[in-house]
């Protein structure tokens, strides 16, 4: 009986990702923006970088960094800071990305991708290697 419903469970239960093994493939990573609500990134060096209490981003010009936890499937951030420089062609989507970080946004991973959602905002990137 015991084997019958371990072999039952056990399927089920490598199947479930849970909120710290997110977490846990989150810190440490470093990823590209693919698009920024809804619209393609319009910089190919447009990052998100997130160490174990940090976080920053370049959506190709000015830097955005602040402390980080990853709590169940929000990132809390704050305060965001970033250099001002003006920068023609990406200057939207940095407020954009800055607003989004700074709206405490839910995450998902799946994969080698990276979805993050807030309130009018979202942004899909893929791990970098």
């Amino acid at each position: 009986m015991f084997l019958r419903t371990a072999s039952l469970i056990l399927p089920l239960l490598a199947s479930c990702s849970t909120a710290g093994d997110a977490a846990i493939q989150l810190a440490g990573s470093k990823w590209a923006f693919v698009s920024i609500d809804g619209k393609p990134a319009v910089s190919s060096r447009a990052i998100l970088t997130i160490d174990a209490k940090r976080i920053s981003a370049n959506v190709g010009c000015n830097g955005l960094g602040g402390d980080l936890k990853i709590k169940r499937d929000r990132l809390i951030t704050g305060p965001i800071i970033g250099t001002m420089m003006y920068c023609d062609g990406v200057m939207v989507q940095e407020r954009q990305v800055g607003e989004l970080l700074r709206q405490t946004p839910r995450y998902s991973v799946n994969g080698d991708k990276l979805t993050l959602t807030g309130t009018g905002h979202s942004a899909a990137l893929t791990r970098l290697r």
